[in-house]
């Protein structure tokens, strides 16, 4: 009887190692997996590939229209690039009116809008995979729409989304009702039967 003890306890014990182990190496990479939490990413992220409409009251020339760039940051006139990756628009406004007010006016005004959101992708068992414009409001059944509709294989019960949060990479199990962001990846997987 102990002996059978001690072989479930070591069975056991490599179980829960082996589960350590794959948990660390996704950490590792910044790769979670997990079910999107009522209001966890509802503060909008700027990344590469947004455009935004930049003013700054009473002065035009400074105002304008930038796109995030690849490194993560938009270059206005007279002043050096300012990185946007991961900003809120308010967050952003606040780092060009601190950069503004070191360098050429007195408290400056500024507003900052998104007018053209970065593109999503939707990828597998769909009509027409590949890149989309995104539009505001957009669910994965509207972003499959988007792409032609599921092919006859098509798993229409859950999909997966990646998302790209700045410091790590979020991928989802989510149904077709879950909201899409810009950037995000879609994965409509195979059905088995």
């Amino acid at each position: 009887m102990k002996e059978r003890d001690a072989s479930m306890k070591a069975g056991f014990t490599g179980i829960l190692v082996a589960l350590c182990m794959t948990l660390a190496a996704c950490a590792q990479y910044g790769v979670l997996e997990q079910r999107p939490a009522s209001g966890e990413f509802d503060a909008y992220r700027l990344d590469t590939g947004d455009q935004l409409r930049v003013t700054v009251f009473g002065q035009a020339d400074l105002s304008g229209d930038f796109t995030v760039d690849g490194t993560g940051s938009i270059s206005m006139p007279l002043l050096p690039p300012i990185v946007a990756r991961g900003l809120t628009t308010e967050e952003f406004e606040a780092v060009v009116a601190v950069e503004l007010g070191r360098r050429l006016l007195r408290n400056p005004n500024v507003s900052a809008q998104v007018m053209q959101f970065r593109p999503f992708f939707i990828l597998g068992e769909v009509q027409r995979a590949g890149q989309y414009p995104y539009v505001s409001g957009m669910t994965v059944q509207s972003a499959v729409a988007i792409a032609g509709g599921y092919s006859y294989r098509a798993n229409e019960d859950r999909v997966r989304i990646t998302r790209n949060l700045g410091d790590r990479i979020v991928e989802l199990g989510v149904d077709s009702k879950a909201p899409v962001m810009p950037g995000d990846t879609i994965l409509v997987r195979e059905r088995y039967f």
